[in-house]
């Protein structure tokens, strides 16, 4: 655990709504967190205490990148300086190697060969870009050729999320996977 100052970069992103603080370290080692409030984010101290900063909605870890989802009435600037504040003072106890199960992971192997299929093609294509913009994408369930994903982080209230990303996604997989499929935004 370091004691110096963390460097943090705050990044825009598609979402208006959204901020990325991209860190000089790791928040997560493996994998990724998406906590949809403080109740969820009880077990890290990082997280709970970025839900005490007025305004905060949803708070995303990957990499080394925290993703802030704020109400839409926040002031940013605000918002900007109370979270670098947390992270300066929580980041020395929070420890990367602790993180939530990412049950995708865990569950993938016994998933229909048709989802995995999907998975894999959502982890080529998509997953990269919506995490490079501070967000990512969960499939929910495929069924009757719909298939049915949530977005999380800065993707979870972003405009874009459920008409121009949608559009692409599903021209992505009916491409690689199936011409007639439909994604549907839970």
């Amino acid at each position: 655990m370091s004691t110096q100052d963390v460097l943090i970069r705050i990044q825009a992103t598609p979402n208006p709504n959204a901020w990325k603080f991209v860190l000089d370290r790791a928040v997560l080692n493996d994998g990724k967190a998406t906590y949809a409030d403080a109740k969820e984010a009880e077990q890290s101290i990082l997280a709970s205490s970025l839900f005490q900063v007025e305004g905060v909605r949803q708070v995303h870890f990957f990499q080394n990148v925290i993703t802030i989802t704020h109400n839409f009435d926040a002031d940013p600037e605000e918002i900007q300086r109370n979270v670098c504040s947390v992270i300066q003072t929580r980041m020395p106890a929070h420890n990367p190697a602790v993180t939530q199960m990412d049950e995708k992971k865990l569950r993938r192997a016994s998933l229909p060969p048709e989802v995995q299929q999907i998975e894999e093609i959502l982890d080529q294509t998509v997953r990269p870009g919506l995490q490079g913009d501070g967000g990512d994408l969960d499939v929910v369930k495929y069924e009757d050729n719909k298939l049915y994903v949530f977005y999380q982080g800065a993707c979870g209230t972003c405009p874009s999320a459920t008409s121009g990303t949608l559009m692409a996604i599903e021209g992505i997989l009916r491409d690689q996977f199936n011409p007639t499929i439909e994604v549907i935004p839970m």
